[in-house]
């Protein structure tokens, strides 16, 4: 399945406020567009209109020329898996909480998602397997443990839309670097909108759109923006800076 997003002037307000203002962009199939701006940039509530979390008021968002209010949300959101920071989980086993993703699927496909996910890693860790219950919320598992089953649930669906965002923001180095090897896994062949605070994470898009107040103020490529010497660079300089 090719799918191709458009936002075409798309906006948006709540409380009276202009959450988002004239947002126009396109991804084409297999392109993964990154999301940076400082917190409440309107970022995350960009990519949350996708799968219709929230509504707009302007414009019109379509998947391969389709508006999508006029999909049904049931079938909209089965072209779509969405990854988070705060993966819910269920007080369940670890087999049970990676098929949530497709409830139909077999048990060969559950394990070949988890090791997909690098899930098997921990998962052999643990006497029970596939069947440890891992608490409410996970709460026996790490952050990075946690994830790695919300990247097992996408493998599984194996929608053709992936939506990341801040997948890896609260993750130790180590577990980012595992995490990450998987969602670079899971993102070929698949549409993604990614958002990200961290420049190494999104540095190989294939097009950063920068926000700012709701605004895209800059769009292009790691190294176009770099060159333009605008908002880009500043945040880029500043997050570098504060490594040193």
């Amino acid at each position: 399945m090719c799918i191709r997003d458009s936002y075409q002037s798309v906006g948006m307000s709540y409380q009276g406020q202009n959450a988002l203002k004239d947002i126009s962009f396109e991804v084409d199939f297999g392109q993964c567009v990154a999301f940076v701006g400082k917190s409440g940039s309107g970022k995350t509530t960009a990519v949350s209109l996708l799968p219709r979390f929230y509504e707009f008021q302007q414009g019109t968002i379509s998947i391969d020329g389709t508006d999508i209010r006029d999909l049904r949300l049931e079938d909209l959101r089965r072209l779509i898996s969405y990854v988070t920071q705060d993966t819910f989980l269920f007080h369940d086993t670890i087999y049970e909480n990676i098929r949530y993703g497709r409830p139909d699927a077999t048990a060969k496909e559950i394990e070949r998602a988890a090791e997909h996910a690098h899930c098997d890693e921990f998962i052999r860790t643990r006497p029970e397997g596939m069947q440890t219950r891992i608490g409410d919320r996970g709460v026996q598992l790490s952050g990075g443990e946690r994830q790695r089953i919300a990247i097992a649930r996408a493998f599984l669906k194996a929608a053709p839309i992936l939506i990341l965002d801040e997948a890896t923001s609260s993750l130790d180095s180590h577990s980012e670097s595992v995490v990450q090897g998987a969602l670079d896994l899971l993102m070929q062949g698949r549409t993604t909108l990614l958002v990200a605070h961290r420049f190494s994470t999104v540095m190989g898009s294939d097009r950063i759109l920068v926000f700012e107040k709701g605004v895209v103020k800059e769009a292009g490529t790691h190294s176009e923006l770099l060159s333009k010497t605008g908002v880009y660079t500043g945040l880029y300089q500043q997050q570098y800076s504060s490594l040193i």
